[in-house]
């Protein structure tokens, strides 16, 4: 299931982890889900109900979850570097076959090398690739393009901030925070607290010790708008890309190969 890099860990409850992690995801996206759906919907609606999936910067496995509970005869691979998630995937998906986990970072060139296949026909991923600048992220931009099939797609849904209209950002950015603040005051973790909770259970103390000396607290790199997303999938090789869903915040890009 998994390639020789990922370290298995057993004793802890994943399913729980699972649920924590969504929760903690949502505090920050309240509507994470609706753009999982329309993600699965564009796949379906493209290369059909049986893909063969590569998750990008697959974290704890959500995308590919969620891609198994709707198409059970579609396959995943995931890729990422964070010891600790990848700990929590593997202890989600052990056992099936359908699902292989592989540790890379995607800032290194030949981490193409480590998948097991050579095409994909859709590749996923969401709120993961804020974490790159420009630079290596067009790079990497380039490299899906030689993963997906002719007719594959690519779904990215992130952070796209669009600078030209900073009072609408400002307004915005405001009622989110200050609902996240409601929703801490009520019990919520925030992402610090779960990293916190996490280096306490034994399966992922360890792995998560890993993960900070990698990443440190948090890695920010750049947030271009939709249009720059969009003219450099086009530029590294996809036929059409725009947007197929968004909130005030965030977008979900199709670019289709």
């Amino acid at each position: 299931m998994t390639d020789t890099d990922t370290t298995t860990t057993t004793g802890a409850d994943w399913a729980a982890w699972q649920e924590s992690w969504d929760r903690q995801q949502e505090l920050y996206m309240p509507d994470r889900e609706e753009r999982f759906r329309i993600m699965l919907d564009m796949v379906e609606a493209l290369v059909g109900p049986a893909p063969r999936v590569l998750d990008l910067a697959c974290g704890t496995g959500t995308i590919t979850a969620r891609l198994l509970a709707r198409f059970p005869d579609a396959v995943s691979t995931g890729v990422d570097l964070d010891p600790a998630l990848l700990a929590i995937a593997e202890g989600t998906f052990a056992g099936d076959e359908r699902v292989g986990l592989v540790r890379a970072d995607l800032k290194s060139p030949d981490w193409p090398a480590k998948l097991p296949y050579d095409s994909y026909d859709a590749v996923l991923t969401a709120t993961a690739l804020h974490w790159l600048h420009r630079e290596p992220l067009a790079a990497l931009y380039g490299q899906i393009a030689e993963l997906v099939r002719d007719g594959g797609v690519f779904l990215n849904a992130d952070h796209m901030i669009d600078d030209s209209t900073p009072r609408i950002n400002a307004a915005e950015r405001a009622q989110r925070h200050a609902r996240m603040d409601q929703a801490k005051a009520d019990g919520a973790l925030d992402w610090s607290e779960w990293w916190q909770l996490a280096a306490k259970d034994p399966a992922l103390t360890e792995p998560t010790a890993q993960r900070f000396e990698i990443y440190g607290e948090h890695a920010d790199g750049d947030m271009p708008p939709v249009e720059w997303h969009a003219r450099v999938l086009r530029e590294k090789g996809f036929g059409e890309a725009r947007p197929v869903w968004c909130s005030p915040s965030d977008t979900l890009l199709l670019a289709l190969k």
